[in-house]
């Protein structure tokens, strides 16, 4: 692997990355927000486990509430896009916030990892509650074309028992 340090400017990319996604999924954007993603994409989202330290690190490797590829992104857009998305119909209301991101040099030249927290606010219906979900998201992020794509994403739970009613939206 070479070692590069990574510039400002990268940085900065990334973290404007990072906050124009945000808007996207915050505003239902989905299929603008669909351009971001690279061609070979995996979105995996694994269920945390209670496990003691010497276990592990406490999520399965074999279980997940989202385990995507880019068709199943899509489908996943489609669906939200008809009026068969119950659970997402209305829309929920979210707001993405996004902290501590940490940028390193990726295996390929053309790629960054990136680290960061998720703090995801949802709100539903003109109810009061209010649903938080924690996370953080370790990224794999691929220049193409001058344009930073999202080629790898896993997001590990803070929860174990998620209190939402479903995960139909993107963390």
């Amino acid at each position: 692997m070479i070692t590069l340090k990574i510039s400002d400017a990268t940085y900065n990319e990334c973290v404007h990355f990072l906050i124009n996604e945000a808007e996207l999924l915050d505003e239902g954007r989905l299929r603008e927000w669909s351009e971001l993603l690279t061609e070979d994409i995996h979105y995996e989202i694994p269920v945390r486990i209670t496990k003691d330290r010497k276990s592990g690190k406490g999520f399965s490797s074999n279980s997940w509430h989202m385990n995507e590829n880019r068709a199943t992104l899509m489908q996943r857009i489609r669906r939200l896009e008809t009026n068969y998305a119950f659970a997402e119909d209305p829309p929920s209301r979210t707001r993405h916030f996004i902290t501590n991101i940490r940028v390193t040099e990726g295996d390929d030249l053309n790629e960054v990892k990136v680290k960061s927290n998720l703090l995801l606010y949802r709100s539903r219906f003109d109810q009061y509650t209010h649903h938080l979900i924690s996370a953080e998201r370790h990224d794999v992020l691929r220049k193409i074309d001058g344009n930073w794509k999202l080629a790898k994403r896993i997001v590990f739970l803070d929860q174990t028992t998620l209190g939402t009613q479903n995960l139909a939206i993107f963390l």
